[in-house]
């Protein structure tokens, strides 16, 4: 049988096949058909197949005896015949080869096109001829010398050999000269034992070089920031070794550290090593950024420049990383971003304090942006926000807000699956419930999608809160599957302040308050957890069921555990001995205890309330009442009277002075047993004790301060990194919970005992000094017990601080402290008994020092600047009305009113978040005693189009203006510090309303006089500055204008419009606003006619310094030559005009620029003698004109000459 050929046979094997084959006759497997070649003319088809199966059959074989012993000579096949010749234009001369080289591109044809130069002529340097065998061996700096010794020599040479043997020869003498030169400089030698070292790469071994020294200390220049593995920034001049694996071959190889554009290349190298150090690195950065430790040593903020890098990106891509390595690095460079430890610190601190439960969310400044596609567009036709968030990309929602651009990219999902199926190291794990519990803190929308998240919640309750878990057996296990972990409870705890629904789902979905019962139910010693660990867990069990207490849910769960509550408040003192190591956390776990009873406590209180709402109720909606009522908490009163005894002697302790803290909580809890309940005098005592606490403050204490992290829009903070070596205020030692729970309690006692009202108003009174220092709630509480007593003769001295700090506090007030804001403008900012100056003669001063000032000036004013005492006391008469005006102004805050109160007062039932507003701004704005003049003006004022939005006020707008004029002028008069927190270009911005508004509202005979009291105030006031726009304005300018336009339309030459027109016209003001009077404006010169002694400004603001520009003197020159100005129709303006054009033209400086001023005023007919002599023509015009120079330049002699001149 035949075999196939193998690839090891020999030829004598193949041939011995091939005869065997042949000799058995056997058919062939393939045969050799020869297709016909129709360029030739042969014949194809059927005919030809048949002709070679008759013909005779030709085999392929193959012999080696009759190769022939030569091959053949390649001759060129001959030319194959084209289909496309016939088609194609040829003329008769045109050579067919230099058309196709003309088309060639292939790099042959580009190649034969390059021809060789001619160096015939071009004299060529051989080496000296020597005896030698061999060349000798020179440097490049030898050659050139030898290359010119030996040119004639050369010469003779090129006689004797051919001309390409010699400059071969040249040239690899050359080459191997320098390869002996670089062999030289190279930075090793290398040896013939070492691997690979054949062939030389120099560019490879200049690595190997010594390093060039770092920059001399002293230099300025800035230079790029560089960091070790730890995030420490490397000073430029810092020479390390370079064993620490910080020198790399990139840009500036001498420097030791990374910069941040090689961190980011590194991160997404191939290698894994690679990726997980630079992700590490950048993680190491950005805690030490949001710390703050790169502000004073780097320009510009590094996470802003990582973000705008596109860090966020890069991490998102790092947790898809299948490395666990890498992807654990991810997590915690994104920790680092988000979470700031200092600030959870913070929070966790003051948890314990009065709405303590309560926090703003982190969510950057709203910058709204106006959507070019929906301008021109009917409201219902517009994008609503959210379909407008859907169709922006990531990196647009990203660059706005960081945590919502990584909810837009998927991120829960991700962690998800990290935490269920990857299953990472106990830091991972961390790590990642805190970035949850940042996320939720953003916003409720957030706190909700993390609850919806499919499996997330699940994963984290059942593996890290398990029912059930044993011991572990190291204290620091290589997993944390299995147990309960603090983080997770904490994450739990800020997922139930985002709403009351979310805490019922977590209580009843799931298995939250089966896993408090089981913590909960036994001391921390009991738990089978490290005592460190057991502590916290409990602390955060804690103040989770307080949070939900404080919807009133998990009251039942009171009832069940209230053996175990009552024996952890027994064991209060016990626990808090000062040689604990772990008094920190065992005071922390107290406060959260007392939380909690606070917060059950208040819940109890609602029973009642409730209980007959639902009987009065008739079918509405009313929350049912709690489990718990008054007698479950009354039990609990005597062992917190007996604490409070305790922490109030620990006070002069120093070694438990940080125990003390304690009784902030127990005072919030004594304050709502009064609530309800008489007052026992054993607590009065303890009131007096507090008092000295001022001594303590930390609020003033300069050493406290803390250089600020860096901050950025899309990621905000409670800026408090410095807070473990700065504490500040929610440091340890801080009296501002005891302040703040001291007022709370005084107020809840002096509400109900009004005989004590008097004698705790006198102790609130020695705290003048530290009340100025001390913020919202509590001040606001001392302003409460003292506005009960406001008569008594002490209280009554102070009675102006107290309504001075009023008026300061109220636009401090945030989101959240409505209720607080409308009690103070309930009772103490317009009450009159704190106006004292309204009742002592306040008014009858102010009267005798207009008097003095006329009589010290011998200036007649305008009489209703005399009525500023008779509208001082006219407006103390109307405080209620106006009281009733601001008020009225402030309706649509109404609901936050109500939830503000319901928060405040403890009615747990009725809240449904923790999260309080979001911080946009202070509850009132600066500007608010100005609120009823700009509300008004925003409904009817200056239209787009320049009209009256509305023909005609609404009602009451005359009486709302009134009263707010009226609270103005007692507040610029007798309150004039509580309105320095606006700048005087924004108060007289939103005076300007009053002419804006309406076309007749500033002739009422009283908002007339109300405005030129106010004018004259304003009008004195030296820092006024109109070049920096008023804050809600583009410019004062517009502002200036539509004024002008109003003035034009319809002022019929008031006095009082006519100066407030005339006031930004003064010198030292931009001369743009009186370019639009004399320009745009002009006519309106004709009824100006504001005489000096209604104007309240001195004429010499207006003339000093001479005007120095020339357009504006152009326009001066021209109104007084055309006539337009003249002195019967505007006084002021005219002597304005004449002045600044005397000193122009009479001065040495403009002698050359008078004719070219003059040129272009006059007609060009005029000849150049009348040009330079209009001016005077006029008997009147000249006097005055001579008279203004006189005064001026006071030069008797030249004002003769003058006078000879015009005569001539």
């Amino acid at each position: 049988m035949l075999r196939r050929p193998k690839p090891t046979d020999s030829e004598a094997d193949l041939l011995r096949e091939q005869e065997r084959f042949l000799t058995s006759g056997a058919p062939s497997a393939a045969n050799v058909v020869r297709r016909p070649d129709k360029r030739r003319g042969e014949a194809g088809g059927e005919g030809g197949e048949h002709q070679g199966e008759d013909g005779e059959r030709q085999r392929d074989v193959v012999t080696i005896e009759d190769l022939p012993d030569q091959l053949p000579s390649l001759t060129p096949a001959p030319a194959k015949k084209s289909r496309f010749k016939a088609s194609r234009v040829t003329f008769e001369h045109e050579d067919s080869e230099a058309r196709l080289d003309t088309h060639d591109t292939h790099i042959s044809a580009v190649l034969s096109r390059i021809v060789e130069r001619d160096t015939s002529s071009t004299p060529i340097s051989l080496p000296a001829l020597t005896g030698l065998a061999f060349p000798k061996v020179l440097h490049c700096s030898e050659i050139s010398s030898q290359v010119k010794k030996g040119s004639h020599k050369a010469l003779k040479v090129l006689e004797l050999f051919n001309l390409n043997l010699v400059t071969n020869c040249y040239l690899s003498y050359l080459c191997f000269a320098v390869f002996v030169n670089l062999e030289e400089d190279l930075p090793v030698k290398p040896q013939k034992e070492w691997v690979h070292m054949n062939k030389l790469e120099p560019e490879k071994l200049e690595w190997m070089r010594d390093l060039p020294a770092p920059r001399r200390k002293g230099t300025k220049k800035a230079m790029q920031a560089r960091f070790d593995f730890a995030g420490t920034l490397i000073p430029p001049t810092e020479d390390l070794p370079t064993h620490l694996g910080l020198h790399h071959h990139g840009e500036e190889p001498e420097r030791a550290g990374y910069s941040l554009q090689e961190l980011f290349l590194l991160s997404r190298s191939q290698l894994i090593q690679q990726r997980t150090l630079a992700l590490s690195t950048l993680a190491n950065i950005l805690s030490k950024a949001r710390a703050g430790e790169y502000v004073s040593v780097l320009t510009g903020s590094i996470v802003s420049t990582l973000l705008d890098a596109g860090l966020l990106f890069l991490l998102r891509f790092a947790l898809d990383n299948s490395v666990e390595g890498a992807m654990s690095a991810a997590v915690h460079a994104l920790k680092a971003l988000l979470v700031c430890a200092e600030d959870e610190e913070c929070l966790d601190s003051t948890f314990s304090w009065f709405r303590g439960l309560a926090s703003f969310p982190l969510l950057p400044s709203a910058q709204e942006e106006e959507d070019e596609e929906d301008e021109g567009l009917p409201e219902y036709m517009r994008d609503t926000p959210k379909e407008k968030e859907e169709r922006k990309s990531d990196h647009d929602v990203a660059r706005q807000d960081v945590v919502k651009g990584l909810l837009k990219m998927k991120l829960l999902p991700r962690l998800r699956y990290i935490l269920e199926v990857v299953r990472p190291s106990p830091r991972v794990v961390q790590d990642i419930l805190e970035i949850l519990t940042r996320i939720a803190r953003h916003s409720s929308s957030s706190a909700t999608q993390v609850l919806d998240c499919p499996r997330l919640m699940e994963t984290v309750m059942s593996e890290f809160l398990p029912p059930s878990w044993t011991m572990p057996s190291l204290p620091l296990p290589q997993s944390v599957y299995g147990l309960p972990l603090a983080s997770n409870m904490k994450l739990l705890r800020v997922l139930a302040t985002s709403g009351r629904h979310a805490c019922a789902r977590l209580l009843n979905s799931l298995g939250v308050r089966e896993r408090l019962s089981s913590l909960l139910s036994a001391e921390p010693s009991e738990l089978l957890l490290e005592s460190t660990e057991a502590l916290r867990i409990t602390t955060e069990a804690y103040r989770l069921w307080a949070v939900a207490a404080g919807y009133g849910q998990a009251c039942k769960l009171y009832i069940d555990l209230y053996p175990s509550l009552a024996k952890a408040l027994q064991s209060v003192h016990r626990l808090l001995a000062p040689s604990d190591p772990l008094l920190p956390l065992q005071i922390q776990r107290v406060l959260a205890l007392l939380c909690l009873l606070t917060q059950v406590t208040h819940t109890a209180g609602c029973h009642q309330e409730l209980q007959a709402g639902m009987v009065s109720s008739q079918g509405e909606e009313c929350p049912p009442p709690p489990p718990v009522f008054w007698g479950h908490v009354t039990g609990l009163q005597a062992p917190l009277l007996g604490h409070l005894k305790g922490f109030v002697k620990s006070l002069g302790n120093p070694e438990q002075k940080e125990t003390g803290l304690a009784t902030v909580a127990v005072l919030f809890f004594v304050l709502d047993l009064y609530q309800q309940h008489s007052l026992k005098t054993e607590v009065v005592s303890f009131i007096i004790v507090f008092f000295p606490t001022r001594s303590s403050s930390v609020v003033c204490n300069v050493q406290s301060s803390h250089l600020g992290p860096e901050t950025i829009p899309s990621l905000p903070g409670l800026a408090c990194p410095g807070l473990r070596d700065h504490p500040g205020l929610v440091g340890p030692s801080s009296p501002f919970p005891l302040l703040t729970s001291l007022g709370l309690l005084l107020e809840t006692i002096t509400s109900i005992h009004k005989g004590l009202s008097c004698k705790v108003a006198l102790k609130c009174v020695t705290f003048r000094e530290s009340m100025l220092y001390v913020q919202q709630t509590n001040l606001t509480h001392i302003f409460f017990i003292s506005s009960q007593v406001p008569t008594e003769p002490q209280v009554a001295k102070h009675a102006s601080m107290y309504h001075q700090v009023a008026l300061v506090l109220l636009p401090w007030l945030l989101p959240g402290s409505e209720y607080l804001a409308h009690e103070l403008l309930s009772t103490i900012i317009f009450s009159k008994d704190f106006l004292s100056e309204g009742h002592s003669g306040g008014p009858e001063a102010v009267e005798l020092g207009e008097l003095k000032l006329q009589e010290e000036t011998k200036e007649h004013t305008s009489p209703s600047l005399q009525t500023v005492g008779a509208l001082l006391r006219e407006a103390c008469v109307q405080l209620p009305s106006i009281r009733g005006c601001f008020l009225t102004h402030l309706a649509h805050l109404e609901p936050s009113v109500l939830m503000s109160r319901d928060a405040l007062l403890g009615r747990n039932p009725w809240i449904n978040s923790h999260l309080l507003p979001e911080l946009t701004g202070p509850t009132l704005p600066s500007d608010w005693p100005f609120l009823p003049l700009v509300s008004l003006y925003e409904r009817s004022g200056v239209s787009d189009g320049g009209g009256l939005a509305v023909e005609e006020l609404p009602g009451g707008a005359l009486q709302a203006v009134t009263h707010c004029l009226q609270w103005l002028l007692l507040l610029e008069v007798w309150r004039e510090e509580a309105l320095k927190v606006m700048p005087p270009v924004a108060k007289l911005a939103r005076l300007s309303c009053v002419f804006l508004c309406s076309s007749d509202l500033f002739l009422e005979r009283l908002v007339q006089k109300l405005t030129w009291g106010l004018f004259r105030l304003r009008s004195r006031l030296d820092s006024l500055d109109l070049n920096f726009p008023p804050p809600g304005l583009a410019s004062f300018q517009d502002l200036y204008s539509a004024l002008l336009t109003q003035y034009e339309a319809v002022s019929f030459g008031d006095p009082l419009f006519g100066c407030w027109v005339l006031l930004p016209l003064q010198r030292r003001y931009s001369a743009t606003m009186k370019l639009a009077v004399f320009g745009e404006h002009v006519g309106m010169l004709r009824s100006l006619g504001v005489t000096m002694g209604q104007l309240s400004i001195p004429i010499e603001r207006f003339i000093s310094p001479p005007e120095d520009s020339l357009p504006l003197l152009r326009l001066y020159f021209r109104s007084l030559v055309t006539r337009t100005l003249k002195p019967c129709w505007c006084p002021v303006l005219y002597v304005v005009a004449l002045s600044h054009v005397n000193s122009f033209i009479f001065s040495q400086d403009a002698a050359a620029q008078v004719q070219h001023c003059m040129a272009h005023t006059l007609p060009q007919r005029r000849c150049p003698d009348l040009v330079s002599t209009f001016i005077l023509s006029e008997e009147k015009l000249r006097a005055q004109t001579l008279l203004t120079l006189g005064k001026i330049l006071n030069h008797s002699c030249l004002l003769v000459n003058l006078e000879l001149n015009a005569k001539r």
